[in-house]
């Protein structure tokens, strides 16, 4: 049978297009199964809790149950490694923070690129870290502190919830952007490091509002200022670093979703849908709220959003990272 040229060319454009259908009706059809959400972390942490507060809110609009598997070790990064390994379906996300999705790149010879293998979904939460000091600290605000730190170079101590948490690395670049010194006291956590403080065994401390605020307000530590833009809500008469002298000093420990690298855009769009219509639930950002998270302006819970935020933090973090000769254990 002989075929015309044109006859020819369509039945090869249209062998061309087969693999691509599926992947538009699969698009189309997802989710028809349920969905795991893998958490790099133990179950109870930080990150799981605010996991499971979301997923079990995304599962209305897309119509399947979000599974929540702990994956924990290493950071973050193994967890984080099964979800890079799995298949682009949509029915893998991997969750996680700054520790497992952005800190991990610096001190580990991953088996994957954090930027490359993974597509953003959106950032869901974040906690902005500030500035404490021990109750009999003279200084009276950040101005005084710093002033304080550098008329007594190494004498101050600094307490960390261990090497290469983000209370370090908050340490390590004010630091930098001020110009004192100080020495740093790994703790296993950040509990204990808050009992020091209290206790005036250590004299500075870089933390999350949720175990030492609630010591702010009961005078038993200072709060000079909130690492952020904007003041928080819970604790409205701490200045951010802005109004306190010291402008741009922002770091939060925030939490995000990602899915496998290739998954279809259209699956995206949809995990995306499901989670900002999650964060703009009464009862999450309740929730949300009670764990000390501040949930990102809603033009910023684009995957584009994220993946231009996460690139920009790893710009930041990772030179600071790797200067500071800090390793994974």
């Amino acid at each position: 049978m002989k075929f015309s040229r044109r006859h020819f060319l369509r039945l090869a454009a249209g062998t061309a297009a087969l693999p691509i259908m599926p992947r538009i009706a699969i698009a189309q059809a997802y989710p028809v199964r349920p969905i795991t959400m893998v958490v790099p972390f133990p179950p109870g942490g930080p990150v799981d809790t605010i996991a499971r507060i979301v997923a079990d809110r995304m599962k209305s609009p897309l119509g399947q149950s979000i599974v929540v598997e702990n994956v924990a070790g290493a950071s973050g990064s193994i967890g984080v490694g099964r979800a890079v390994r799995a298949a682009p379906d949509g029915y893998t996300l991997s969750v996680g923070s700054w520790s497992s999705h952005l800190f991990t790149g610096a001190v580990y010879a991953l088996k994957y690129d954090l930027l490359k293998d993974l597509e953003p979904v959106v950032l869901l939460a974040g906690e902005p870290q500030l500035i404490f000091a021990k109750k009999t600290m003279p200084a009276a605000d950040l101005r005084e502190l710093v002033a304080w730190l550098k008329a007594n170079p190494d004498k101050a101590s600094a307490g960390t919830q261990g090497v290469g948490s983000i209370g370090h690395l908050d340490g390590i670049l004010f630091q930098k952007v001020t110009g004192t010194r100080f020495q740093f006291v790994p703790y296993r956590g950040g509990a204990p490091a808050t009992q020091d403080l209290m206790a005036g065994q250590i004299d500075i401390y870089f933390d999350s509002p949720v175990i030492t605020l609630p010591q702010v307000r009961a005078g038993t530590v200072k709060a000079y200022a909130v690492m952020s833009k904007s003041r928080m809500a819970s604790a409205p008469d701490i200045p951010t670093v802005d109004e306190a002298g010291l402008a741009g000093l922002y770091v939060s420990n925030w939490r995000a979703i990602w899915v496998p690298r290739g998954t279809p855009k259209d699956i995206i769009v949809k995990l995306n849908a499901a989670a900002v219509d999650a964060l703009a639930d009464l009862t999450v950002r309740s929730r949300l709220a009670e764990l000390g998270q501040e949930i990102p302006p809603h033009d910023q819970q684009t995957p584009e959003a994220l993946g231009a935020f996460q690139k920009a933090e790893a710009e930041k973090w990772w030179p600071i990272i790797k200067e500071a000769n800090i390793r994974g254990e």
